[in-house]
């Protein structure tokens, strides 16, 4: 087979989407030597050099932005197929929610979640109408659609009416150097280059809503006082409708005990998650939560929401609460901070729940299903 696959998120995020598509890629590419592969992407990045791309992968660009795209492909909905990029393939997959004009493929598109829909007033206004007018397209064109948990699929039934036979669900994986680190010098470098604090809750996440991050904060002043030797550590870059979390902290007057790193590159994520006393992830709503799986693998303790698929990928390892009880995060909290047992226990059951979350699995799945789409 010829398989083509939209890369274009691979090429220009850094996190997010672009991790799960160069991750998932990566596995196929080891795991699959039998087909060929065209990686597609809009101008505008630039593939990754250090990936051992096998001489069956090869990278193919138009001369057009990712919004010039969308404009053509989803606003006048043009026949500019995709095609035109690739040539011919059996099948094109889009990993990014929506599928361009395809000519003759059998095609499958991933929807990592609905929060658009679920928890509207989360999301930025235009990316939201851009959604819903481009995802309920894409699912009902595709052949296949495939959701990163069981609560994205039973989304896709509920809110778009998709019927459950076209809906397969492919875990994401978390990857191998997501592990305990033993290594001070290289602990102590992230700490000096991002200025954390000696000891620290960790939160992770784009700035935004969804990421209940505001709650957090709240729940970490009500805790404070019986922990003044511990920061809050809220690490992601700058998204939309982030002033909240700004102000609560000025509210708190916890301006010397917020910290706000930014951006964590991805090469430093791992001493992050060993960095910190604990990892707290109280998103109102996710796809299927990848940091809590990641800060598992590296041995830290995970509090979640019990929202949507976390119960999924935390399981029995970590503590889930109810996302807008504030009360209820801050009694987890110190239930994790008071108890060595509880902890200990919920470090030995994270790592072994991470490693039932794989990329090679992932990629297993997918390639199965490939082969199944191009049989019907």
């Amino acid at each position: 087979m010829r398989i083509g696959i939209d890369y274009t998120a691979a090429v220009q995020q850094g996190a997010g989407i672009g991790r799960y598509t160069r991750e998932l890629v990566r596995a196929l590419a080891k795991l699959d030597r039998g087909n060929d592969y065209v990686l597609f992407a809009a101008a505008g990045g630039q593939p990754l050099v250090d990936t051992p791309w096998p001489p069956s992968f090869q990278m193919r660009s138009l001369p057009l932005s990712d919004r010039a795209l969308a404009i053509l492909w989803h606003r006048l909905r043009l026949p500019l197929w995709v095609e035109l990029a690739t040539g011919a393939v059996d099948i094109f997959h889009s990993p990014d929610f929506v599928l361009p004009p395809v000519r003759r493929a059998k095609t499958l598109v991933t929807v990592h979640d609905l929060s658009f829909i679920r928890v509207p007033e989360c999301a930025d206004a235009n990316l939201r109408a851009y959604l819903n007018r481009v995802v309920p397209r894409s699912v009902h064109r595709a052949d296949l659609v495939l959701a990163d948990s069981q609560s994205t699929k039973d989304d896709l039934v509920e809110l778009l009416g998709v019927e459950s036979d076209r809906i397969e669900v492919v875990y994401p994986g978390v990857e191998e150097r997501f592990r305990p680190i033993k290594d001070r010098t290289l602990l102590d470098g992230v700490r000096k280059r991002y200025n954390l604090p000696p000891r620290f809750i960790l939160g992770l996440g784009t700035l935004q809503p969804r990421k209940n991050f505001t709650r957090l904060i709240q729940a970490y002043s009500l805790l404070i006082t019986h922990y003044p030797f511990l920061h809050l550590v809220i690490a992601g870059g700058k998204g939309w409708l982030y002033e909240e979390i700004f102000a609560t902290v000025e509210q708190l007057g916890l301006e010397e005990k917020v910290v706000f790193p930014g951006f964590v590159a991805d090469q430093h994520l791992p001493a992050l998650y060993n960095l910190a006393d604990l990892f707290v992830f109280p998103s109102l709503y996710e796809g299927f939560g990848i940091p809590p799986l990641e800060a598992m693998a590296c041995g830290t303790p995970v509090i979640t929401s019990d929202a949507s698929s976390l119960p999924e990928v935390v399981s029995e390892a970590g503590l889930m609460v109810e996302a807008t009880d504030v009360e209820a995060l801050t009694e987890a909290l110190k239930r994790v901070l008071n108890d060595n047992t509880l902890r200990e226990g919920m470090i030995a059951k994270g790592v072994e729940q991470a490693k039932k979350f794989t990329w090679e699995k992932a990629a297993a799945k997918l390639l199965s299903l490939y082969e199944a789409i191009s049989n019907i």
